[in-house]
């Protein structure tokens, strides 16, 4: 099977291809945040993925990402963002936060999206010492990949349970509250892009 076509059939395929499906999840926490991470949590709850090796391995791959992007902002600082001046002003701005409050922007940048993109360059360019980013981000690093994981890996768990309470009117009932708050976001969404 090439393709899989069910979710059971991509778990067994996860299983069988463990050691590039690490060394993807390491390059995607490199580079991107939540959502590889969400459901590399469910597959080691479905047994695809050992938890323990799937945290060290985002953990390593989120703190180096990371890493790498400060060298940049500290090596090439805003130079090389010149043809992107809305882009650059977004580093110069987080580059100012972080001189100010750089202990509570390491520790949650990668949580909300779109600061995660800019903040290792920020660093880079900001007077935060080599030393101080590199302790403050690996406590980051570990804290977002146990919390993502754990997150994946209890939604697991609730998924599971609600299926096999399948019966029960608490499955259908938040499948009702899913599926209208989806056609509700669908519709706001819809609303903000003919307005602009």
């Amino acid at each position: 099977m090439l393709f899989p076509t069910d979710l059971a059939s991509f778990l067994d395929l996860i299983r069988q291809h463990g050691d590039a499906a690490y060394s993807l999840l390491f390059a995607y926490a490199a580079s991107h945040s939540l959502l590889l991470t969400l459901f590399a949590g469910y597959a080691a709850h479905a047994g695809a993925l050992n938890f323990g090796t799937l945290i060290m391995v985002c953990w390593l791959g989120t703190f180096t990402g990371d890493v790498i992007r400060f060298w940049i902002g500290r090596r090439y600082g805003t130079r090389w963002l010149g043809s992107f001046p809305r882009l650059e002003r977004a580093v110069q701005i987080a580059a100012r936060l972080a001189d100010r409050h750089y202990a509570w922007m390491i520790l949650f940048h990668r949580f909300p999206h779109g600061i995660r993109g800019v903040a290792g360059f920020a660093y880079g360019i900001s007077q935060l010492p080599w030393s101080t980013f590199l302790a403050f981000n690996f406590v980051a690093a570990g804290l977002w990949s146990c919390t993502v994981v754990s997150a994946g890996y209890a939604f697991g768990q609730v998924s599971e349970k609600m299926m096999s309470d399948a019966s029960s009117g608490v499955a259908f009932a938040l499948l009702v509250v899913f599926l209208g708050l989806s056609w509700f976001l669908s519709k706001k969404l819809e609303r903000a892009v003919e307005r602009s």
